[in-house]
C-alpha cells in the first residue's frame, strides 16, 4: 500500500522535514493533518534552506499536490507570509490546497493565548503564543470558523464580528488587556479570505481519489508523539494529536489505508520547555550537542534541552503509532564522542521500568538506565551506505534496533537531501 505516515518519535524537532522532503520525490500527494504555524519543519535542498510553517514540505517537489488538511488550524496571515517567502525563493506555490473544513486562527486567538499564558505565572506551559490552543478550544466548543465560511463574504462577516466581541469581553474582563477594533479586523480578514480563495478545495476528496487510485499519498506529521495531547507529557503538550490516528482524522482517510507508519528518531533527544526529561544532560554533553546539531527552535529559536536517545521513550511511540520502521537522524551529530549511550530503562523506587509513564510527578523520579558503547570520530558526512559507516555508528543503529525490535530504514549523516543512507524501502 502507497499511504505513508511519518511520525515524530520524540517531542518534536527530529527532522521530520528532511525525510518528507526526500520521501516526497516520490510522493503524488503530501498532507498536513494537524497543529498549525507552532510547528516549522527546516527543509536543506542544494545550499538553500528552506523553514516551513503552515505548508507542506512536498513544496519543494515540483510534481507534489500539498495539502493542508482539515485538522490543521490554518492562520492566513501567516500562511500569505510563507507563501511570498517562497515565491521570492523561486518556488511555485500553485500545487497547495487548503481544507474547506479547517478552521481559521484570528488575532483574538493568539492574544488569548499570550495573556493565557503570562497568567499561568510559573506554572506556563510553554505555548508559542500563536493562538493554536484557543483557535481548537473554538473547535471544540463549536463556536470556531471553518476555511469555508472565511471565504463567503455573507457567512464570515457577522460570524467574525459576534466572535470578536465576545473575545473581547474575554480579553478584557478576565485578562484585563486592551480590546481588538472590530471593524479594523473585519476589513483585513475580508481581504485575506480573498486571497487564500484559490487555494480552497474539498482536501478529503483529494486525498481519498489519490490513495484509490493507486497514488503515493505521504501523510506529513508536524511536532512528536510526546506532545500529543492524549498521549503527550500533560500538560506539556500541543493541542492537537501529532500521531498516527490524529492523521487519518485530520486529512479525511481511514486507518486501513495506511501501509507504512515511519517514526523519525533523532539519534540524541532534545525537548523544549518545561517538563521531565529522563535523560537529559545538563552539563557539558548536553552543550556539545546542542551546538553540534544546531538546537535552537524553527519557529521560536528557542535553545533546545538535550540528552542520550531514550528507547523507552521510542517504544512507547512505536505502540502507540504502530510504527514500522525508524528514520535515524542527525547520526553525525554523535561524532566525537568517546563513548555514547542509549537508555533502555527507567529505575524507579529501586524497580526496573520499561513503559513510559504517564504521571509526569513519576517520570521526575524516574533514573535512566544506559547501554553504554564505544563511540566515533570518522565523519560521516560522505557515507553513502551502511556499510561504510564506521563500525562503532553501525553497532549503535543495530542496538537501537534490538532494543526496539523496528527496523531503522533511513539513517540522516548530514542536513542535505543526499545526506541519506536508505536501509529498506518505503513505499
Amino acid at each position: 500500500m502507497s499511504t505513508v505516515v511519518i511520525v515524530g518519535a520524540q517531542w518534536g524537532d527530529e527532522g521530520k522535514g528532511k525525510v518528507i522532503d526526500y520521501l516526497a520525490k516520490q510522493a503524488d500527494v503530501v498532507v498536513r493533518g494537524q497543529g498549525g504555524n507552532n510547528a516549522g519543519h527546516t527543509v536543506v535542498v542544494g545550499d538553500s534552506k528552506f523553514a516551513l510553517r503552515l505548508i507542506p514540505s512536498g513544496i519543494l517537489n515540483k510534481h507534489t499536490i500539498n495539502v493542508i488538511g482539515n485538522g490543521v488550524v490554518f492562520d492566513p496571515q501567516g500562511f500569505l507570509t510563507e507563501v511570498e517567502g517562497l515565491k521570492a525563493k523561486g518556488v511555485a506555490t500553485d500545487s497547495i490546497r487548503i481544507s474547506d473544513r479547517a478552521h481559521v486562527v484570528f488575532p483574538y486567538h493568539r492574544e488569548i493565548d499570550r495573556l493565557a499564558e503570562e497568567a499561568r505565572g510559573a506554572a506556563m506551559i510553554g505555548t508559542t503564543k500563536n493562538g493554536i490552543g484557543p483557535c481548537y478550544m473554538d473547535k471544540v466548543e463549536r463556536s470556531g470558523i471553518r476555511i469555508c465560511d472565511f471565504i463567503d463574504p455573507e457567512v464570515f462577516e457577522p460570524l467574525f464580528r459576534a466572535q470578536i466581541e465576545a473575545k473581547n469581553q474575554m480579553i478584557t474582563k478576565i485578562y484585563g488587556g486592551e480590546p481588538l477594533d472590530v471593524d479594523s479586523l473585519v476589513e483585513t480578514y475580508k481581504g485575506y479570505a480573498e486571497c487564500i480563495k484559490p487555494f480552497v478545495d474539498d482536501t478529503s476528496v483529494i486525498v481519498h481519489d489519490a490513495v484509490q487510485s493507486g497514488k503515493k499519498v505521504l501523510l506529513e506529521g508536524a511536532q512528536g508523539t510526546l506532545l500529543d495531547l492524549d498521549y503527550g507529557t500533560y500538560p506539556y503538550v500541543t493541542s492537537s494529536h501529532p500521531t498516527a490516528g490524529g492523521f487519518t482524522i485530520g486529512s479525511g482517510i481511514g486507518p486501513n489505508v495506511i501501509g507504512e507508519v515511519v517514526g523519525i528518531t533523532k539519534a540524541y533527544t532534545t525537548r523544549v520547555g518545561k517538563g521531565p526529561f529522563v535523560t537529559e544532560q545538563e552539563n557539558e554533553i548536553g552543550d556539545r550537542i546542542r551546538v553540534a546539531g544546531r538546537e535552537f527552535g524553527t519557529v521560536t529559536g528557542r535553545p533546545r534541552r538535550c540528552g542520550w536517545i531514550d528507547t523507552v521513550m521510542v517504544n512507547y511511540s512505536a505502540r502507540v503509532n504502530g510504527m514500522t520502521c525508524i528514520a535515524l537522524m542527525l547520526l553525525d551529530v554523535l561524532t566525537g564522542f568517546e563513548t555514547v549511550k542509549i537508555c533502555k530503562g527507567y529505575q524507579y523506587n529501586g524497580e526496573l521500568m520499561l513503559n513510559f509513564p504517564a504521571s509526569l510527578n513519576v517520570l521526575a523520579k524516574c533514573e535512566p538506565v544506559y547501554e553504554e558503547m564505544p563511540g566515533w570520530s570518522e565523519d560521516l558526512s560522505a557515507c553513502e551506505s551502511f556499510e561504510d559507516l564506521p563500525e562503532a555508528a553501525q553497532n549503535y543503529i543495530l542496538k537501537i534496533e534490538e532494543l526496539t525490535g523496528i527496523p531503522v530504514k533511513l539513517v540522516s549523516v548530514g542536513p542535505k537531501r543526499s545526506q541519506t543512507i536508505v536501509r529498506g524501502s518505503i513505499y
